[in-house]
């Protein structure tokens, strides 16, 4: 009656993994495991690195003497697999044959490394530069181009020209580098004046005009514009306020309608008040 009633879940269990590889190796006629020997405790502690480190001296004597003397610590599987995967070099391919000829030399200016910008934009990203922070400077140059690449087309005041040969104003917006260099090199003066004592005799200084380059024309122009753009009101917070103030002082600059005309026109006039002071002996 007992074995005719239903057993439950835990009373009916599966054998242990012991025992099931004994009744295999019996059926096989292999050596299985001693069931009547539980597993030694150095197997076990074998595959437990920590507990080897836990366990008594003896065990781990026992441990160091069972290991198979002359193995090595390392595997020399990774080396055959390695060189497996080495692909071999070919020495039969010709460059005649490449898709790609070797660069001409000498390179152009643009593949150097340090001078791979244009140099209006190196020249406006070291004067931006503040505190010898040049990744801050690079930052707001690129929010002064991209300012420049979105906003509407300028309206040029015809009192006010820019360079000869200068693209239409709706073609400026489309290349931002010409845009600003357009915008600087109008703006440029010509010349600075310079006051020089004892040339009229007396310790008198005159005011004397000095041509100007131009690396050092386009330099006093971002100067004045870079003042007249720190005059400007901020219309937010953030850091990119003082490029999209600069990117407006350029476009202001374009249609005519900045204050840095007026020091360029005031330097010129300067510089033609004091043409005559010039003499015809040279600097010595």
């Amino acid at each position: 009656m007992a074995d005719d009633q239903a057993k439950g879940p835990n009373q009916e269990q599966l054998p242990h993994v012991s025992e099931e590889a004994a009744e295999t190796a019996k059926i096989t006629g292999e050596g299985g495991p001693d069931l009547g020997q539980g597993t030694p405790v150095q197997e076990v502690l074998k595959r437990d690195e920590e507990g080897q480190e836990k366990a008594p001296k003896i065990i781990q004597q026992q441990i160091k003497s069972s290991a198979p003397k002359g193995s090595r610590s390392y595997s020399t599987t990774t080396r055959r697999c390695q060189e497996a995967l080495t692909p071999t070099v070919r020495t039969d391919i010709k460059t005649k044959d490449d898709g790609f000829d070797l660069p001409a030399l000498p390179l152009p200016s643009q593949a150097h490394l340090k001078h791979r910008y244009d140099p209006v934009i190196h020249q406006v990203t070291n004067l931006l530069m503040k505190d010898g922070k040049l990744s801050v400077a690079q930052r707001n140059m690129s929010m002064i181009l991209s300012h420049l690449r979105t906003a509407p087309p300028p309206s040029v005041n015809p009192d006010r020209p820019l360079l000869a040969g200068a693209p239409p104003p709706s073609h400026l917006p489309l290349n931002p580098i010409l845009y600003l260099t357009l915008a600087i090199d109008s703006v440029a003066p010509l010349l600075r004046i310079r006051s020089q004592r004892g040339a009229a005799g007396g310790g008198v200084a005159l005011q004397i005009p000095v041509p100007l380059r131009l690396r050092q024309r386009r330099r006093q122009a971002v100067q004045w514009i870079l003042d007249a753009a720190s005059k400007r009101k901020s219309r937010g917070s953030g850091r990119g306020g003082f490029a999209q103030k600069v990117a407006e002082e350029l476009i202001s600059v374009v249609e005519g309608k900045s204050g840095v005309w007026e020091r360029r026109g005031g330097a010129h006039k300067l510089g033609v008040s004091a043409r005559a002071n010039l003499t015809g002996r040279g600097r010595r």
